[in-house]
């Protein structure tokens, strides 16, 4: 999943993204979570790592309650100037749809092995991260599942002082225009 697959099913032309190209951040690793109106309604969970953000989405978002394991599907890397994007992608395009920024913040990886290296952690299949959102906060995992399509993991929230069973998807602001994807239908 590279940067180059974006860029290739993108007409950018006619959309507002922001076309692909690496840029390493300078300050600490960053996390986004965009609300994306596509053809389905689903959460795009995406985390910094060597200038493109490493991709997810997640068909039902991402939860605070331990006991939710959440699919998450690999997707193509996103540019780091995505990182910002919010808008609606227009119909003909890949994606077509509203796009919000939900959450965002910073990740720091907990890997005694691989010293924060989410490439290695990718390869290993399994991911344990502290985020510092807005909105989510504390200790999550991705685990790659052992199937036949090779880009599914599960998003599983640890059990810490953050967990809770309130569904924190019912927040659908943005947390960087306080816009709903509701009222980019307007």
């Amino acid at each position: 999943m590279t940067l180059h697959e974006y860029n290739q099913k993108r007409n950018f032309a006619s959309t507002a993204e922001p076309e692909g190209k690496i840029k390493k951040s300078v300050a600490e690793m960053i996390f986004v979570v965009q609300k994306h109106a596509a053809s389905h309604l689903h959460y795009d969970f995406r985390l910094e790592s060597e200038g493109v953000l490493k991709s997810w989405a997640i068909p039902k978002g991402p939860s605070m309650n331990p006991a939710h394991k959440r699919l998450a599907i690999q997707v193509e890397d996103h540019p780091y100037a995505y990182r910002n994007f919010e808008g609606t992608i227009p119909e003909g395009n890949y994606g077509a749809g509203n796009v919000i920024v939900w959450d965002n913040g910073t990740y720091i990886l907990v890997d005694d092995e691989n010293y924060g290296n989410l490439n290695a952690c990718l390869q290993k299949g399994h991911l344990r991260f502290i985020i510092k959102g807005k909105k989510l906060k504390g200790e999550f995992v991705l685990v790659k599942l052992k199937v036949k399509k090779e880009n599914s993991w599960l998003l599983i929230k640890a059990k810490d002082e953050y967990a809770t069973q309130e569904d924190i998807l019912l927040q659908d602001q943005s947390v960087i225009s306080d816009t709903t994807i509701d009222s980019l239908k307007s």
